[in-house]
Order: structure tokens, then sequence, then C-alpha cells
């Protein structure tokens, strides 16, 4: 393996990104019906708040939930279906998993189009959710009733501070990390709000999507975005090449350096990559008034079946990179 040295430097106070390349090579391309084989449906519980039916990969291939094809992965939630019964778990959507574990790596998604829409919660992140935040968790994106900005966001189990000080594009709104520590709000973890309407929602969807890309070392975690129509947007991201160096690339979105504030080592262990669509829940339902929706989130989502017409991924892939 290639290790990068050197990545942390301090100019006036400020944690910025060394220019040394991390150099990657391609692991692993989910392209299609690749995401059939290389990942799992999780049908675990939602949590308080939520009202969402995470299906099996049969469920949700039988009730058109998880399409196929091609270039093409759908994952959505069922716009079809009236909820009548209180009993009932929620709205049927789907939550995927890597079958594979990783620490140092690379992810690249190309996402043509993200779930949008008032009770939407979804979310591209990393965990091992067999543990929880035990073993750190980093969200690589997410948001909420379809309105910007969305977040980036480190949450551990121990101690953790990041420098309030460092280089990157987005705009940092809490720099503790740990979970136990409450931020204003109710939330907790170290967020980074995106500065960029296309990153999410509506503009992101019009635009047909974009790519994200999350860069994990024992050094920082780093996330970068750019729009299908951003004529900067490296030539080894969009054409998805078997190698890619990340030494030229522009200033990230977010960035999130070790130091003597926060042990990686302790707090961050092999995770999973996970795709979902949650619905309500502690953050869509706690912001559902506040993005103007109607009503109150559990009944809009029990009696609204066609307004979750446009809440699903479209994922022209998803390329999983290692140390070179």
């Amino acid at each position: 393996m290639h290790a990068r040295t050197g990545l942390l430097l301090s100019t006036l106070g400020c944690v910025v990104r060394s220019s040394l390349a991390g150099s990657y090579k391609l692991k692993q391309n989910n392209v299609g019906s690749a995401f059939l084989d290389n990942f799992e449906w999780e049908t675990l519980d939602d949590g308080p708040g939520g009202r969402t039916d995470y299906v099996s990969q049969s469920a949700a291939l039988s009730a058109n939930l998880t399409y196929a094809k091609d270039d093409t992965f759908i994952m959505r939630v069922d716009d079809k279906s009236m909820l009548t019964n209180s009993s009932e778990t929620g709205r049927k959507s789907v939550r995927i998993k890597s079958k594979a574990q990783y620490t140092t790596h690379l992810v690249v998604a190309d996402i043509r189009h993200m779930p949008n829409g008032c009770a939407t919660w979804p979310a591209f992140w990393e965990v091992n959710d067999d543990v929880g935040v035990e073993n750190g968790e980093f969200d690589i994106m997410e948001g909420v009733n379809g309105q910007t900005p969305s977040y980036t966001t480190l949450h551990t189990n121990h101690t953790c501070t990041v420098p309030a000080n460092r280089t990157q594009l987005g705009n940092a709104t809490a720099n503790d990390c740990s979970s136990t520590t409450v931020q204003e709000g109710g939330d907790n973890g170290c967020d980074v709000a995106s500065i960029y309407a296309s990153s999410f929602g509506p503009v992101f969807n019009s635009n047909g999507g974009g790519w994200y890309v999350a860069e994990r070392t024992s050094e920082a975690f780093s996330v970068w975005f750019w729009a299908r129509n951003d004529s900067t947007v490296p030539d080894e991201v969009k054409s998805g090449n078997s190698s890619v160096s990340t030494g030229n690339w522009s200033t990230p979105l977010a960035y999130f350096p070790a130091s003597s504030s926060c042990n990686f080592a302790t707090n961050f262990k092999a995770h999973n990559i996970l795709f979902d669509i949650a619905l309500c829940g502690s953050w869509a339902g706690g912001q559902y008034g506040a993005a103007n929706c109607p009503g109150n989130c559990i009944d809009y989502v029990n009696s609204n079946a066609t307004a979750f017409a446009e809440a699903y991924w479209d994922l022209a892939a998803l390329r999983v990179y290692l140390s070179a």
C-alpha cells in the first residue's frame, strides 16, 4: 500500500490539505445488477419517530422498489399504497449495505437522481451498523424534506473534536463529533453544511445529478461534490478511471482532519457503505413543519402515496478504490 504522509500542515492556525496525492486503484465497480450481488438489503427497525418499512431484496424486486438493468440501479419508496393500519411499520422503502467493509479507501458515487420531497430523509453514509457509532459513523451526504443545505457529518462514540479552522468549502456548524454531546437543536456530531443548492433536492435532480466522492485515510475524512454540469469535475471521476489520484483536486466540500483532540484509530474502525431512504424520524419529522410541509409527518406518509413518486435513488455507478 502507498501511504500518504505529511497530510496535515498548519498555516496561521488553519489546517489545510497537503498537495500530496492519495493514489488509488479500482477495487469494486458497482453498476446496474452488480449492486444486487455486492450489497445486502437491510430490514432492521427504522427507530423512534420513523414511518419506514425497509424490505428485503426479494420483496423490493417483486414490488419494483429495486430495479437494475445495464447502467441503471434504482431504489425507491412505495408510491402506490395507502397505510390504514396503525400497526404497520411504515411505508415500504429500501436500505442497502455493502457486503464488504473498508477503512482507507475512496468511493465515487455517480448519482443521477436522489430522493426528494416532504417527509424524506435520504442518506449516503458509512458505518458498521451492527455496533452503531461505537466504530464511528461517516455521513457523506444527507438531508431532509428536499430542503437545502445537505450535510456531511462525523459521529463518534468517544471524545473527538476537529479543528475549527480548516480548509474546506462548506460551513462547519459544529466541531465536536461525539454522539454524547448534544448541539443546539438537539443534533449531535460535527457537521459541515453544503454551500451548493445543486448538491441536494430538486436542483440536484434538475441538473441530472452529479458526483459525490468521499476519501477516508488515517489522517482525514474528505468529501467533494461536483454537479453534472460542472466543467471542473476531474476527468478520472467523470470517466470512472481504474486509477485515481486526489492530489490535484480542488478544495473539498468537507474536510475533517485527525488531531490531538481526535484519535481516528480509536474512533473509527471498518465501515460498510450504505444508501437508504428513511421517512419522518427525528430529523425529517422534526424539521417537517419548518419545510412548509402539510399536516404532520406520519399522517402525510400514511395518506399520500403519490407524493413519493420522486423518492428514489438512481445510481449510475458506485466505484470503490483502495490505496495503490
